[in-house]
């Protein structure tokens, strides 16, 4: 087929509810005339086709429209239309859960203290209705599709749970005469039914709830783009949509503005903030000839630049598209409860079929009665009221107690794969160090009183727009000096500031600075200089027109609680890796003070995923614990992902796991809180099954030849309401844990 006949296009899509419709999208769409591959990103609700330009896009619909689903095809942003179907999903299921939940209230409160009032099952005749067939409806929908792909999970379970007990207790209300006649009680379960789709309901809300945050990160990223820009003509200044933007544009500028597209600067110079590609809290000098970035801030000059890559082809848009890609590219994990269900199903209906069979064979006179009481009382006994609150239940209960430790979990899976992770990459500035500079060391040439000269170093630095400048303003502030008024001031680009006071000129900058004004370093001073170089100090020096007064060494500081928590972590067998776009100098001096050994300076965010999936595929669970922007597509490609709560909203939003605080010892705490959820969840499934087994038999009338017990459908309910107590009480032990 011809190269270019084939395009590739991604559309929305609509009516998929879990990782088997996606699956069944996949399928019918790659079996379509003119279609080359199909790949649907369930976490983004899209699909990627690549087609024969022959084919359109309304027979691409078509063909899905017929199993159920369809594709949003005339959007003019499809990220506005993914993220309006996830919210439409969202509100959706947010209306069924609270619809049934008011519904199945008084249902429950008759079924339980009013059991014997007639009029009572009329009326959980008439509310169970619209609770099972317009709320719940959804279970029955999936579980008929599952059906006819040959599988089952745990919407097949409600379903088929729900419907038999609704039919029996249907049954029930009209015929009671059936049971009465044989010296039985007709008893109704709308109550068992009812509750087990609201609780159930209220899961795939949260489970929706988490979905639709990921599209907030992007739509932030996106954000970071400007709407319009600056463009100089021959005519002047003129201001345009960042659509209409051409290669070879002069573009301005101003300060506080973000850059729009990627270039090079043609003219001025200025400091720009690139922490969302770098990570590193300086500000970069930029002038002729030197490369800009879309998204990063300009901070107080004015420039002009020429640009070179628009639209897609912008290092901003590039981190979109691979964060959405890594956000899709991760299957969900099918559950735990949905692979026992897929057994658990099919079991318990055969089951249920042979109790049936077996009465019918030798149950005597009463054949039927029993044959169809005992298979009941298997379904009502077997129901996944107990299967469907053992994971949901933990889960809350642990995202809980995270809460309360300044760990916040916005995913069910994080938490389910947290104690798996055996490899942890930690971004170094404002993830290790406090993610600002400041100083760390001051010597002075004379140590006797320097007020005074503390008083024209703040009066210098606090005029110049150096962004280190400021840590030295701070630092000075704090010991309570006054800034005196200087009679001239001038700032030397690349090199630093000068200023008169009292007709002597002092200045503040780097060593091109010192040499300009003819001074040099004495030999102690100079390997001073060196020592502080090594540990990752940026060296600033201070002095008039005689002499050097001072050196000042400034760096981004390790936090105080990242040395232990690196401790705890290799402690616990976890293999601690550190990622910088700083220089290697840097990074190697914080490394070897925390004991980290696998290490990477001068990273770009691509690097950083990039280098996520290496250990992926070296078959390491990891999680990736960052704070920037540039962190986000390795927090989106990571296994588990945790963000430094006062970094970028994009970063938390990205993140399944943010930290309130910034103190790196809940890292640890979280892999904890984990496992502790983990065992729960496990502990759970055991009550769960444990009824099951023993109930199973007793009610399929085991025990009749022995002394004649047969389990009532309705004890057999009691049964199963007891089971989901006793998993709730299990749940709730994880609050008095520690982590």
């Amino acid at each position: 087929m011809n190269k270019e006949m084939i395009q590739k296009q991604t559309f929305p899509v609509t009516g998929m509810t879990c990782a088997a419709c996606a699956s069944s999208v996949e399928t019918i769409l790659t079996h379509t005339d003119g279609v080359q591959s199909a790949v649907v990103n369930f976490a983004t609700n899209t699909v990627q086709v690549e087609y024969n330009q022959t084919t359109n896009p309304d027979l691409l619909n078509e063909a899905l429209t017929a199993i159920g689903y369809g594709l949003i095809i005339n959007s003019k942003d499809i990220n506005e239309s993914i993220e309006n179907e996830q919210d439409k999903k969202y509100q959706d299921v947010k209306k069924r859960t609270i619809g049934a939940a008011i519904l199945t209230l008084p249902i429950f409160i008759l079924g339980m203290f009013f059991m014997d009032w007639d009029p009572g099952k009329w009326i959980s005749l008439a509310l169970s209705i619209p609770v099972l067939f317009y709320f719940g409806k959804s279970f029955y929908i999936n579980a008929w599709k599952q059906a006819k792909n040959g599988k089952a999970n745990m919407d097949t379970l409600v379903a088929l749970s729900t419907g038999i007990a609704f039919l029996f207790s249907l049954f029930n209300t009209l015929f009671p005469e059936f049971w009465t006649s044989k010296g039985l009680m007709p008893h109704v379960y709308y109550e068992a039914a009812t509750v087990i789709i609201t609780f159930i309901s209220f899961g795939k809300m949260l489970e929706e709830k988490a979905k639709s945050n990921t599209s907030s990160a992007l739509k932030k990223l996106i954000g970071l783009q400007p709407k319009t820009l600056t463009i100089i003509t021959e005519e002047g200044e003129k201001s345009i949509p960042i659509k209409e933007v051409q290669i070879g544009d002069r573009i301005l500028v101003r300060p506080g503005e973000k850059v729009p597209v990627d270039g090079s600067v043609s003219a001025g110079s200025s400091f720009i903030d690139e922490s969302m590609i770098s990570g590193e809290p300086i500000p970069v000098e930029k002038t002729s000839g030197n490369p800009v970035f879309a998204g990063t801030i300009n901070q107080k000059g004015s420039f002009q630049f020429i640009a070179e890559k628009v639209g897609g082809a912008t290092l901003l848009s590039q981190i979109i598209q691979r964060v959405q890609e890594a956000q899709g590219s991760k299957a969900p994990v099918q559950k735990l409860v949905d692979k026992i269900a897929g057994v658990f199903v099919p079991t318990v209906l055969g089951i249920a079929f042979l109790t049936f069979i077996i009465w019918m064979a030798f149950g005597g006179e009463n054949d039927f009665t029993h044959a169809l009481l005992t298979s009941i009382a298997v379904l009502v006994i077997a129901c996944p009221c107990a299967l469907g609150l053992a994971t949901p239940t933990a889960i809350m209960v642990g995202m809980g107690k995270g809460a309360e430790n300044n760990i916040l979990i916005r995913d069910a899976e994080s938490l389910e794969l947290g104690h798996r992770v055996n490899a942890v990459i930690l971004d170094k500035t404002g993830t290790i160090t406090e993610g600002k500079p400041s100083v760390k060391t001051i010597e002075w040439l004379h140590e006797n009183d320097n007020s005074d000269e503390s008083s024209i170093l703040l009066a210098l630095e606090g005029q110049s727009e150096h962004p280190l400048a400021s840590a030295v303003v701070r630092y000075l502030e704090v010991k309570g000096n006054k800034k005196v008024s200087l009679e001239s001031f001038e700032s030397i680009t690349g090199q630093g500031v000068k200023a008169k006071y009292l007709g002597k000129e002092f200045f503040v900058g780097n060593l091109r600075l010192l040499k300009k004004f003819n001074l040099s370093l004495s030999q102690e001073w100079k390997d001073k200089a060196e020592n502080w170089e090594q540990e990752a100090q940026t060296v600033v020096y201070f002095g008039n027109e005689d002499e050097l007064i001072a050196m000042i060494g400034i760096q981004d500081q390790i936090k105080a609680s990242s040395k232990s928590a690196i401790k705890q972590l290799h402690k616990m067998g976890i293999e601690v890796h550190m990622l910088t776009g700083d220089n290697q100098h840097t990074a190697e001096s914080v490394a070897k003070d925390l004991g980290i050994k696998q290490f990477k300076a001068g990273v770009l965010p691509s690097d950083k995923s990039e280098y996520v999936k290496l250990l992926q595929s070296q078959g390491k669970i990891v999680a990736m614990v960052g704070d920037g922007i540039n962190d986000s597509e390795a927090l989106a490609q990571a296994d588990v992902s945790i963000a430094m709560g006062h970094g970028s909203d994009i970063a938390m939003d990205v993140a399944k796991i943010t930290l309130i605080t910034s103190d790196l010892q809940k890292v640890p705490q979280a892999f904890n809180l984990s496992k502790l959820t983990v065992n729960g969840i496990k502990q759970n499934l055991f009550w769960a099954f444990i009824y099951n087994l023993i109930g199973i038999p007793v009610a399929a009338g085991i025990l009749y030849p022995i002394n004649g017990f047969l389990l009532d459908p309705m004890i057999a309910g009691a049964a199963m309401a007891m089971s989901s107590v006793s998993v709730v009480a299990n749940s709730l032990r994880l609050k008095g844990k520690k982590i």
